[in-house]
């Protein structure tokens, strides 16, 4: 072919393409023969072949077992070498930075918890993310420069203008203006830093209830009520980063908080928030309210609601899915999405149950008519929406073989 080495249609561009397709095969399906992988990319056996051993050259595949069950002896099965490359994901709240490593298959190899307790910070914020990655690098077996790269979730956003944190007040040592250059300087990889609600939606879009979903509404209630916009498939962020901070939304039933960013809160998230739970069930007469941080407690009243038939306890249920309803409705009603997912603590203690309400109320308050889901990224999802952005990135830099 015509062109030289490198452009669209030459032979080590057409290479390349191949060589992405195998790998991401392997790392959907498993270990694959190599007949299995021409029949699945079309190519020929001597080609399949070709590509294999190149890839097992860069050390991106490893030969292992044969196959079962046929007569005769067992064709060859290849895999992607987990050890080619790793990268990690913090999740940052005001009471602990929670880490992990993965290897590039996307298994969790190391993970470790820094504890982070009290309205100022015991240790500076570059040491807090060096020592819970040194924490989770150490579970793993590595060591820190083996990490190709890191994402760090956390509540708020930085603003791309000024490179500092908005919309966290609440989050102790994160503000300074210099922390960004702070953090380049202290550690080896490349960092990138995400809202943790973004990040939500990232682990439900790739592992989760939106999967195949293009355009979604992910709406998030645990230590603050937030939400995540996907559009054509790529995330909304906004001018400032601010896109999805629906718990400043002015809405009917709360009153109308001015100042929300020197207040850090606003309409709905005193409406519907995980600390209006806890009054609103004194209200309705409960009193037995579950201990803990008031997070922890409104995620065991939902929970508790949802499997308990009396009046109270329905009545609480039902009034909390009109309260998420009543901001849900100025969502759908400007997005018009084709899914709304529930996640976080308090939202995913309710189920399907919960979900049911908020959907008949949703069905009174908009016009439009999203498919509403509950997440299934239950095991810390924002942890998991980091390692899977910090995956993404790093396959693409280590799989292209077109260099």
């Amino acid at each position: 072919m015509a062109g030289t080495a490198g452009t669209p249609g030459t032979p080590r561009v057409l290479r390349a393409m191949n060589d992405r397709a195998a790998l991401d095969l392997l790392l959907e399906h498993g270990p694959l023969s190599r007949t299995r992988i021409g029949k699945l990319t079309g190519l020929s056996k001597p080609t399949a072949s070709q590509l294999l051993a190149r890839l097992e050259a860069a050390g991106l595949v490893l030969a292992g077992g044969t196959t079962e069950g046929s007569p005769g002896p067992g064709a060859q099965l290849y895999e992607v070498n987990p050890a080619a490359a790793y990268a990690a994901g913090l999740d940052v709240t005001p009471d602990r930075v929670l880490a992990a490593v993965a290897d590039v298959t996307g298994r969790t190899v190391g993970r470790y918890e820094l504890p982070t307790p009290g309205r100022r910070p015991a240790a500076p914020v570059v040491q807090q993310v060096t020592d819970a990655l040194d924490g989770a690098v150490k579970a793993a077996g590595l060591a820190r420069a083996d990490v190709h790269r890191l994402v760090i979730g956390t509540p708020g956003a930085f603003d791309p203008g000024t490179g500092r944190l908005r919309y966290a007040s609440h989050l102790p040592g994160w503000h300074s203006p210099t922390l960004l250059d702070e953090l380049a300087a202290a550690l080896p990889m490349p960092v990138e830093y995400e809202n943790d609600v973004n990040l939500a939606a990232v682990a439900e879009q790739r592992l989760g209830a939106a999967r195949g979903h293009e355009d979604f509404v992910l709406l998030w209630n645990q230590e603050g009520l937030g939400a995540a916009l996907v559009l054509g498939g790529r995330l909304h962020r906004g001018w400032t980063g601010g896109a999805g901070e629906v718990g400043f939304l002015p809405v009917p039933g709360a009153p109308l908080v001015r100042k929300v960013s020197r207040a850090g809160s606003g309409g709905f998230q005193e409406l519907a928030g995980s600390q209006a739970l806890p009054a609103l069930a004194r209200e309705l007469g409960l009193s037995d309210l579950p201990p803990g941080p008031y997070h922890e407690a409104a995620a065991a009243l939902v929970a508790r609601a949802a499997r308990t038939d009396d009046p109270p306890h329905r009545r609480l249920l039902q009034t909390y899915a009109t309260r998420l309803a009543t901001g849900l409705a100025s969502l759908v009603s400007v997005l018009d999405p084709e899914l709304v997912v529930l996640s976080g603590t308090a939202l995913a203690a309710g189920g399907e149950t919960l979900r049911d309400l908020v959907r008949d109320e949703l069905e009174e308050l908009a016009a439009s008519r999203p498919r509403l889901v509950v997440g299934d990224v239950t095991d810390h999802p924002v942890l998991r929406g980091a390692l899977e952005s910090a995956l993404a990135t790093t396959r693409d830099e280590v799989f292209d073989t077109s260099r």
